[in-house]
């Protein structure tokens, strides 16, 4: 698996004390694309969340994700990179 493109949307949420950072779209293979990954301060730094949706009980639940924590870790790197970049 080779994430070939990625892009990140910057937020200015300083004013309002947002953990939120910013949101990603990746490009797998050139082939399969995911929307909507969420850059989130926490306590120990940055991180990425994966998209999900609400349930009927009021949980939140990931519409993808990975299976492993090789592929979190690619996924990870890949976008908080990109993010890094454009600082």
């Amino acid at each position: 698996m080779k994430i070939t493109q990625v892009n990140v949307r910057k937020y200015d949420n300083d004013e309002n004390n947002s953990r939120l950072k910013g949101v990603a779209n990746i490009l797998i293979d050139n082939s399969f694309a995911v929307h909507d990954i969420r850059i989130i301060e926490g306590d120990n730094g940055l991180f990425i969340a994966m998209p999900s949706r609400k349930t009927n009980e009021g949980t939140f639940r990931d519409i993808c994700h990975p299976i492993n924590q090789e592929t979190r870790k690619l996924l990870e790197t890949a976008i908080l990179d990109e993010y890094e970049k454009n600082e």
